[in-house]
């Protein structure tokens, strides 16, 4: 299947999620079709039989479902059961990933986007720091429930309800790490606000008029507004490293960040 396929089919999906009210229930509804999915190899392959025409997967699910989540969880994982994936563990993925933008959409919803984001990115930046809870959270011995619970006490009070509900659900990685998974996140929730995500990588901490100036920058080469996450790394390459989507822009190789390095000297 090819990634422009997936990406509409992913599009169609987003659309769907769209129409419905912002709320934070939808999203628990929709991780617990996920959770269900993935613990029932059976409902996986009905869920995406090829040999079933998606009108029909899509009526499955909504036998399935009806009843036990509201109509608007309904009409989300109906929706992904009748569209074709590479079998039931890209269809979870595809759910859980609109679970995801439920969590966040309701945060935006509530004007909590921007800190939710803020702490997710700062709570991965603890985890890749502590080599001893990156380890703990990785160690699929203890099981998920515990990890999970893990994250619950060090977010608990400290932090928003969807940032905390957003942290937990990573520990299960799909995207192969506990930061990968977290990015992910991260860049749907710019998605949602019609910017670009960049990971910024300087050798030292920026002020808040170098962090702006530096934004700016970048949001003037791409052609749209931009969300930076900024990561302190003494060893940097050239002082400055930007990560934007599929490209690595070196400070001392590109001369395309001639501009924005003059912003942060």
């Amino acid at each position: 299947m090819s990634s422009a396929a997936e990406e509409s089919r992913l599009n169609s999906l987003d659309r769907v999620l769209d129409e419905q009210e912002p709320n934070s229930t939808l999203a628990g509804e929709l991780f617990a079709v996920v959770d269900a999915i993935e613990g029932q190899p059976a409902l996986r392959r009905s869920l995406t039989d090829p040999g079933m025409p998606g009108e029909q997967r899509q009526a499955l699910a909504t036998r399935l479902f009806d009843g036990k989540v509201s109509p608007a969880a309904v009409s989300v994982v109906a929706e992904a059961a009748a569209l074709r994936w590479g079998g039931g563990r890209a269809l979870a993925s595809a759910v859980e990933r609109q679970g995801v933008r439920a969590e966040l959409r309701a945060a935006q919803a509530n004007g909590q986007l921007d800190n939710v984001e803020d702490e997710l990115f700062r709570f991965s930046r603890t985890v890749a720091g502590d080599r001893g809870l990156s380890e703990a959270l990785r160690d699929r011995s203890s099981g998920l429930p515990a990890r999970t619970e893990l994250v619950t006490k060090l977010l608990n009070g400290r932090a928003y309800e969807a940032t905390t509900i957003l942290a937990r659900r990573a520990v299960a990685a799909r995207q192969g790490t506990y930061d990968a998974t977290v990015e992910s996140y991260l860049a749907l929730a710019a998605q949602l606000r019609e910017r670009g995500l960049a990971t910024v990588r300087v050798a030292r901490p920026l002020s808040a008029d170098q962090h702006e100036r530096l934004r700016a920058a970048l949001s003037r080469q791409v052609g749209r507004e931009v969300a930076m996450h900024v990561i302190v790394d003494p060893e940097v390459v050239g002082g400055v490293r930007v990560e934007l989507g599929d490209e690595v822009i070196e400070g001392t190789v590109s001369s395309r960040l001639n501009e924005a390095r003059r912003q942060i000297h």
